[in-house]
C-alpha cells in the first residue's frame, strides 16, 4: 500500500488538492489619468530644418519654341543646339532648294530621335521639331485640307 501512494504522488494523483488553497487574485486599480486634465507642455525641441521643399520653389521657366528658316545646310547645327536644349524649332524651307531641305530633314530625324523627341510636317514646306517634353496634339495637315488652303 505504501507503494501505491508513492506511485500516485509521483504521477500527482492524490486527494490533497482538496487541501489546495489559490491565492486570491490581485486586483489592480486603473490609475489612466484624463489628458484633458494635465496641462499641456510646449514641446522644447524645435528644429528650423524644413524637409518639404514647396513645388513652386522659383519662377518656372518657360518653354520657348524658335521659328527657323535655315538658308544653307550648315544652319542645321543650330537647329539641333536648340532641339537639345529642349527648345521646340519651327522650320520653314521656303528660302532653300529641296535637295538641302532634305538633307536638313534627314539630319534632323537623327537628332530628334537621339534626344526621344518628334518631327512633323505641318505644312508645305515647313516642319515642327520637338524635344521630349513637348506633346503635340492634333493634326495640321488635315486642317489645312478642310479649309483648302492647301
Amino acid at each position: 500500500m505504501a507503494s501505491k501512494f508513492n506511485l500516485s504522488k509521483f504521477f500527482g494523483m492524490t486527494d490533497d488538492a482538496d487541501d489546495y488553497i489559490a491565492p486570491a487574485p490581485k486586483t489592480t486599480v486603473s490609475t489612466k489619468t484624463n489628458q484633458a486634465l494635465q496641462p499641456q507642455t510646449p514641446n522644447l525641441r524645435t528644429t528650423n530644418k524644413q524637409k518639404v521643399v514647396p513645388i513652386t520653389a522659383g519662377p518656372a521657366k518657360a518653354s520657348k519654341i524658335v521659328i527657323f528658316e535655315p538658308r544653307i545646310y550648315s544652319d542645321v547645327k543650330e537647329v539641333a543646339t536648340h532641339l537639345m536644349s529642349n527648345r521646340a524649332v519651327v522650320l520653314n524651307f521656303k528660302r532653300i532648294d529641296q535637295a538641302q531641305a532634305k538633307r536638313i530633314v534627314d539630319f534632323l530625324n537623327g537628332t530628334v530621335f537621339a534626344i526621344n523627341g518628334e518631327i512633323e510636317r505641318v505644312g508645305e514646306e515647313i516642319f515642327l521639331c520637338t524635344p521630349a517634353n513637348f506633346e503635340v496634339d492634333g493634326n495640321l495637315s488635315d486642317v489645312l485640307r478642310q479649309d483648302g488652303l492647301s
